[in-house]
């Protein structure tokens, strides 16, 4: 049994959001390792500017603030937790956070991070991501490479590019939170998204919705990207994805230490996979068999390179769309805190078979120290 302090391992500190699953999950995790409960640091008190006290020798993982209505009132401002929109505000709050929780560990005798802040807040800032991906030969899809201030303007770059199909995505955020899968053909217009559009009057609000919905009133579309637009879009070409039995689908691979671990197949009949938007997780063991051992070698090699990109990371999830052709593929997103996959046990050729995301995070934490 390894004991924090005994060998160096812990005590664990998770700067998340109490009671949050993630929390809880990682609690598990050392505690099935015969580990103590990790000490949490309120994502509310941080950007609060409580003082942050860690213990000496303290492993601090950065977790994601959650729901809680608080920090996204100290990251946002004031307004509905359900609104779309304020990604800038949040994206500066949130840096100003990390670099808090840096400064406090870099204090602290003995702390260090497990997770490289500065590579968060990449993360969080979809074009930044994109553009790391691109230089390192990770194959994405293209994107346009001017910021969009409007929906003309979009409709001006689009037509300039050729592209009658794109990805509208918010440049800070998470979770398909205002992304739009937008479609042009002559005079037509359709936009999918999580978006709620609400008129109230001259007033216009946006809300984040569980039920996808599809927009084909240009002056709606338009609004919704108008609205967007100031806080930074990233826009990327459609990717055609790969379906099974009808939908269309991609994957969410986790890697622990560079190394892929987990996967799920994320399917949905709309263009959005997300598994809180109606998406479902899909036959891994069908997708590997229609891609083939090479295909599937292929498809982890793509999600390690991903990863490499930000070495800093002890887990980072990447999303790989595979093509409609099963040939290409293309990161979408890589997501700092993309372990959130209850239940789901590593492949079983990984090393991590048998384990959660976070219990294979944790092992992988305390492998060199066991072996010191």
């Amino acid at each position: 049994m390894t004991v924090p302090g005994a060998d160096g391992a812990g005590p664990f500190v998770v700067v998340g959001t109490p009671g949050d699953r993630r929390v809880t999950m990682f609690a598990s995790a050392l505690r099935a390792r015969g580990l103590p409960e990790p000490s949490v640091v309120a994502w509310r008190d941080v950007l609060a500017g409580a003082e942050l006290r860690l213990p000496e020798g303290a492993l601090v993982r950065v977790d994601s603030p959650g729901e809680d209505a608080e920090a996204d009132r100290l990251l946002r401002g004031p307004g509905a937790p359900t609104r779309v929109g304020g990604g800038a505000a949040w994206h500066a709050a949130f840096v100003r956070g990390l670099e808090r929780v840096r400064r406090a560990v870099d204090g602290t005798p003995g702390a260090r991070l497990l997770g490289d802040v500065g590579e968060i807040a990449v993360m969080f800032d979809k074009r930044r991501c994109h553009a790391r991906l691109l230089t390192a030969g990770v194959p994405v899809a293209a994107a346009l490479p001017v910021p969009v201030t409007g929906y003309a303007h979009l409709r001006e770059l689009m037509a300039a590019s050729g592209w009658n199909r794109v990805f509208v995505k918010p440049a800070h955020g998470s979770s398909a939170s205002g992304i739009l899968a937008l479609q042009v053909r002559r005079s037509q217009v359709n936009a999918t998204t999580s978006v709620e559009l609400a008129r109230r009057g001259a007033a216009l609000e946006l809300h984040n919705s569980l039920r996808v919905r599809a927009y084909d009133d240009e002056a709606d579309v338009a609004a919704i990207v108008d609205a967007l637009a100031p806080d930074g879009l990233h826009v990327e070409r459609w990717f055609p994805k790969a379906s099974v039995g009808g939908q269309v689908f991609d994957l969410r691979v986790v890697v622990v230490g560079g190394r892929p671990t987990h996967a799920v197949v994320r399917s949905s009949r709309t263009p959005m996979t997300n598994l809180h938007l109606g998406g479902a997780r899909g036959d891994l063991d069908q997708v590997r068999a229609r891609l083939g051992a090479a295909g599937w070698r292929q498809a982890l090699g793509v999600c390690a390179r991903a990863a490499a990109c930000f070495p800093g990371s002890v887990m980072v999830g990447v999303d790989l769309m595979i093509g409609i052709t099963w040939r290409r593929l293309a990161v979408a997103e890589v997501n700092a805190f993309g372990d959130l996959l209850p239940r789901l046990t590593g492949l079983p050729e990984s090393g991590a078979g048998g384990l959660d995301t976070y219990a294979a995070q944790v092992a992988h934490v305390l492998a060199p120290r066991a072996a010191a």
